[in-house]
């Protein structure tokens, strides 16, 4: 092999070798954006789904504290009616306790 054609030879192997590294330069840095933009994409994906579960959580909270207060609500109204019952029961002994008093007081003054 002639001098001119081995030089010739190694220049088109080394204008290979650039464009190999090229190639592969351009598929790395095709790989990289690709993988950002998966990285991205499952970020999004957990903000979702976090949001999701946040709000499925905060309902379920809502419905729990609604449910309480409901119970709360109902056992206050209980006692209020036992109370009522309570007094009313006696309204009848009040009475005639305070004519009794006042009837006393009445007599004493007298």
């Amino acid at each position: 092999m002639a001098r001119p054609e081995v030089l010739n030879r190694i220049k088109e192997a080394e204008e290979e070798a650039d464009e190999i590294v090229a190639e592969a330069e351009t598929d790395r840095d095709n790989r990289i954006t690709e993988a950002r933009r998966e990285a991205e994409e499952i970020r999004e994906t957990a903000r979702e789904e976090a949001a999701e579960l946040k709000e499925k959580r905060l309902a379920e909270a809502r419905e729990e504290i609604e449910s309480e207060t409901d119970a709360l609500l109902e056992e206050g109204e209980a006692e209020r009616e036992k109370l009522h019952n309570r007094a009313a029961d006696r309204e009848e002994e009040v009475v005639e306790d305070v004519l009794d008093r006042f009837t006393e007081a009445v007599h004493a003054q007298t």
